[in-house]
């Protein structure tokens, strides 16, 4: 089975832009751009503030027992709903996590983790 990874970077505004602009350029002249899944960060303090201890175990839990809603993974965690949901909902927000949302009777919001592996990459 292959491993899925995320990257996580610390990048400047300044970086992140360079970077677009290179793809646009790429995808103008028809160059194939590789796909890959990431987040950037403009420094190691905001992102520890989005990858607290809390929310790291919140995403080892989505991938590890898969519940099937915010509610699921509350009792799992053995935490309140309603800190768990605000955890889930800024961990979808900054792309870590992504939410299924089904219809079936009352709406439920399933959290996703589609990776294995957190990558950090800090330029130095």
């Amino acid at each position: 089975m292959k491993v899925k990874k995320i990257k996580i970077a610390i990048k400047s505004d300044e970086e992140i832009l360079k970077e677009i602009k290179e793809v646009v350029k790429k995808i103008e002249s028809g160059e194939k751009i590789k796909k890959h899944e990431g987040v950037s960060f403009d420094s190691i303090d905001s992102m520890r503030k989005v990858l607290t201890e809390e929310r790291l175990r919140v995403l080892r839990t989505v991938r590890k027992e898969r519940p099937a809603s915010v509610y699921e993974l509350a009792k799992k965690l053995k935490r309140d709903i309603k800190n768990t949901f605000n955890d889930v909902q800024f961990l979808a927000q900054a792309g870590m996590l992504e939410i299924k949302k089904k219809k079936v009777g009352r709406e439920k919001n399933t959290p996703l983790v589609n990776y294995d592996k957190i990558l950090l990459e800090i330029p130095v």
